[in-house]
């Protein structure tokens, strides 16, 4: 048996019946949709997008009430001592995270007065020029009083692997006073070691969540830690993306790469640490996490964490119990940012569905680092590698590993990957350049650039060639930072060359071993970076649509994902004790790629639209984001996505809409959209009621309300983009805008779709006043069947100067 599902040892007894987490929602309203009538306590809801105070006696009241139903309806089910209540949810969900055999979970679900009961399921996490490349210094901060003011009073959880606090990306002093904080609430806990507090005046809330990961038997305290710190990395560089410091020097092995800065380096974080290095993460704990988040009142949730698969018993991809806890979180005006996944490049491969959630696209920026070595008969073969380059004008001896070993004999190691200093001949390598072979040990994580850096340290040697002698389709190679010369030759036709020209310069006696070594060659400076215009792209791993409604993946008529944003190469904080890459470990900083990375850089731009315009819902800044996004590059062409081609070697093909959503954000003119596509909790609710396949019972299960049909089909839910999954003969579909400019503006409105699809619009133009809101409507006829999406766009342009475009996606059918 799994020693993780054995109940604890309970008085002396042990209880040895597997046992697992379960999710369970209980009839009765959560605080956030509380209306009264429960004898004695009155209502806790307030309009939709409104805060509400957490600390009042009205809502305290009513959660002691709610626990205590809870903890009843166990303690009559159930033997004291056969369970155990691991967290109760309700502020955002009205339920419980119990740990109990699958025959007492069977026992709930026939309880009258329970909804649901979930198996608990894991989760992952979804693994700085940027500032410059969004034009934020230039064009943003200024507007807003400087980068010193970007993101004032604006807090961002963070729902990740922790923090690690003492970096100076995260340090308050030396910095412009903060003044006080009134809507936060958040706790902080104290490091279990040093009793320091995990918080300063930048980190204003730092909590962890475990329960359902020491109930499953997966938390080890000594590796995981029991406190907000970051075992792994990932939480610190997400944090450090959205909101950390200004100006805060990039060094690494005695160089500059540059300057770290967050999105919104003024905003505060508040860290809700349910991830960790191993095994990721527990719905329940992370549940648990955003549930907490609202309730301190933070203002924007970043989620770099998606579902490793489907939950077993929720057929509707809107309402697993992840989606639902982030339905609550925007009922209460938190905007959420969530990362798209990594399944890229192969469509249906998203891990974040709702219209209430912002999912996140990545996108590569225009700066690439390259490198290359120059051999001694005059090749250039290129490669890459962040690394100093060789002494200029001189050419070094090129030694391949297996020709410097101390003794043939050492098989137990591959001593090609030069992991290990102590297998080879320090006397042969010593001044030299060695050649060692990236293994599949590279790959998984086993070997990595950082020991081959150790070992040329240790033997002495000039500097390193990492040789990719085959790979396997789609293998992804990142830049490593390296403090001496170094490169990887990732072309295997130039590996190829090296190979060739080492063996013929390289003369051997009868049993193979080298006389002498002739081959010669000089390693490049890899350490400046080269900017290219053909930015941004998306990015290989980006998860793709289209958006699925159900996990039998049927198409659902939403477009995900929202938005592109950097993803690839990002400089941010790393923590010291960090493992989650290999080439980081010890490091202070990390240069990794992700949608992971891409979700931070849209929590931090929202802190600073949410600045702005402190009223607006997260529906409004959401498209405000999606709407003055771009679908050109720097280049002035239409956005190139990379895919595999035939052969699977990655290519550029044209991207489309389930690529990027509406396009790459561009902060500048998200400050000043013109137009927005508001919605609200009814809105949501209606998108829900109206999408076929969807069981209104389910829906009154996750959101204590009965059906509306108002809507007629989802996709007349006010999203920013349109999306009709089946298409036959005509259909007419409705958005409402309202102008947020200060000024009365006339809008014309065009569109234009690919031939297989006609679309009209309706009126051509109108005038809104400021505040004002209009209709418009938007008919999609098919002209030819063809089996494939045709893509098209709406536009708005106002004659003051403002330009709205949202992405529309049709496929037709014959019936």
């Amino acid at each position: 048996m799994d020693m993780g599902m054995i109940l604890f040892v309970l008085s002396a007894l042990l209880v040895t019946v597997t046992a697992d987490v379960y999710i369970v929602t209980i009839e009765g309203d959560p605080i956030i949709s509380y209306q009264g009538g429960e004898n004695g306590y009155e209502a806790t809801a307030v309009e939709s997008d409104e805060r509400i105070d957490t600390s009042s006696e009205l809502v305290t009241s009513y959660a002691r009430h709610l626990e205590r139903k809870h903890d009843m309806i166990l303690g009559m089910l159930f033997e004291e001592g056969s369970y155990k209540k691991l967290y109760s949810y309700k502020h955002l969900i009205n339920g419980f995270a119990v740990h109990v055999s699958p025959e007492q979970a069977e026992t709930l679900r026939r309880t009258p007065g329970v909804k649901s009961v979930n198996k608990d399921w894991k989760v992952r996490r979804l693994t700085t020029h940027t500032p410059e490349f969004l034009g934020l210094p230039t064009d943003v901060w200024p507007t807003g009083g400087g980068f010193e003011r970007a993101g004032e009073d604006i807090v961002i959880g963070f729902v990740d692997s922790g923090i690690y606090p003492h970096h100076p990306s995260f340090a308050s002093h030396h910095r412009l006073p903060y003044g006080p904080l009134h809507h936060y609430k958040g706790k902080c806990e104290e490091d279990p070691h040093t009793k320091k507090s995990f918080c300063n005046r930048k980190i204003v809330g730092a909590q962890h969540f475990a329960e359902a990961a020491k109930a499953a038997g997966a938390f080890n305290p000594n590796i995981d830690y029991a406190s907000p710190m970051d075992g792994d990395g990932h939480g610190s560089h997400t944090a450090a993306i959205a909101a950390g410091n200004n100006g805060i020097p990039l060094r690494m092995h005695g160089y500059e790469f540059g300057r770290a800065s967050g999105m919104a380096p003024r905003a505060r974080i508040a860290v809700y640490k349910a991830l960790y290095r191993l095994f990721g993460g527990f719905v329940a704990d992370v549940v648990a996490a955003i549930d907490q988040a609202v309730h301190d009142g933070v203002d924007i949730l970043s989620l770099s964490v998606g579902p490793n698969s489907p939950p077993t018993t929720t057929k509707t991809t809107f309402l697993n119990p992840f989606d639902a806890t982030l339905l609550g979180a925007v009922k209460a005006g938190v905007f959420v940012a969530q990362a798209a996944g990594n399944g890229g490049p192969f469509p249906k491969t998203l891990v974040s569905y709702s219209p209430w959630i912002t999912t996140v696209a990545a996108a590569i920026d225009d700066r690439r680092y390259k490198n290359h070595l120059t051999l001694g008969n005059g090749k250039m073969l290129a490669g890459m590698g962040l690394s100093p380059s060789t002494r200029p004008h001189r050419m070094y001896t090129l030694v391949s590993a297996n020709d410097v070993l101390l003794d043939s004999s050492v098989s137990k190691y591959n001593p090609s990957d030069c992991q290990r200093p102590e297998v080879f001949n320090k006397k042969l390598v010593e001044g030299k350049i060695l050649l060692c072979g990236y293994s599949f040990n590279f790959v998984v994580g086993t070997a990595s650039i950082k020991k081959v850096v150790a070992t040329v340290k240790h033997l002495g040697a000039a500097g390193f060639v990492l040789v990719v002698e085959n790979v396997s389709p789609g293998t992804k190679f990142d830049p490593v930072p390296s403090a001496v010369p170094g490169i990887l030759i990732t072309d295997v036709s130039k590996s190829m060359d090296l190979i060739d020209y080492y063996n013929v310069s390289t003369t051997r006696d009868w049993t193979g071993r080298v006389k002498s070594f002739n081959a010669e060659g000089s390693i490049g400076d890899g350490l400046a970076p080269v900017y290219h215009k053909s930015a941004p792209q998306v990015a290989l791993f980006s998860a793709r649509g289209p958006n699925t409604k159900d996990f039998s993946f049927q198409d659902a008529d939403l477009l995900k994902p929202d938005i592109l944003a950097p993803g690839y190469l990002i400089w941010a904080a790393w923590c010291p004790n960090g493992t989650d890459e290999p080439n980081y470990v010890g490091e202070g900083f990390a240069l990794i790629s992700g949608t992971s990375m891409a979700a931070p850089h849209i929590a931090g731009i929202a802190a600073l639209v949410k600045q702005k315009y402190p009223q607006w819902s997260p529906a409004a800044i959401k498209s405000a984001l999606m709407t003055t996004s771009t679908v050109i590059d720097r280049a002035g062409r239409l956005l190139q996505a990379q895919q595999y081609s035939d052969t699977e070697a990655v290519t550029l093909m044209k991207a489309t809409p389930f690529d990027y959503g509406s396009g790459h954000v561009n902060p500048h003119a998200a400050l000043d959209p013109g137009l927005v596509f508001d919605a609200g909790y009814e809105d949501y609710l209606g998108f829900l009621c109206t999408t076929p396949g969807i069981d209104s019972h389910e829906i009154r299960n996750y959101t204590n309300t009965p059906c509306n049909y108002d809507m007629k089909h989802p996709s007349n839910f006010n999203a920013a983009s349109i999306a009709i999954s089946h298409l036959v003969g005509t259909q007419t579909v409705t958005r409402r805008v309202t102008n947020v400019a200060e000024v009365e503006e006339t809008y014309t409105i065009t569109a234009r779709m690919q031939p297989s699809t006609a679309i009209e619009v309706s009126p051509p133009a109108m005038t809104l006043r400021p505040g004002a809101s209009r209709i418009f409507s938007v008919t999609l006829t098919v002209r030819s069947v063809s089996g494939v999406y045709s893509f098209g766009e709406v536009k708005l342009k106002g004659s003051r100067g403002h330009k709205v475009r949202i992405p529309v996606v049709a496929l037709g059918h014959r019936h």
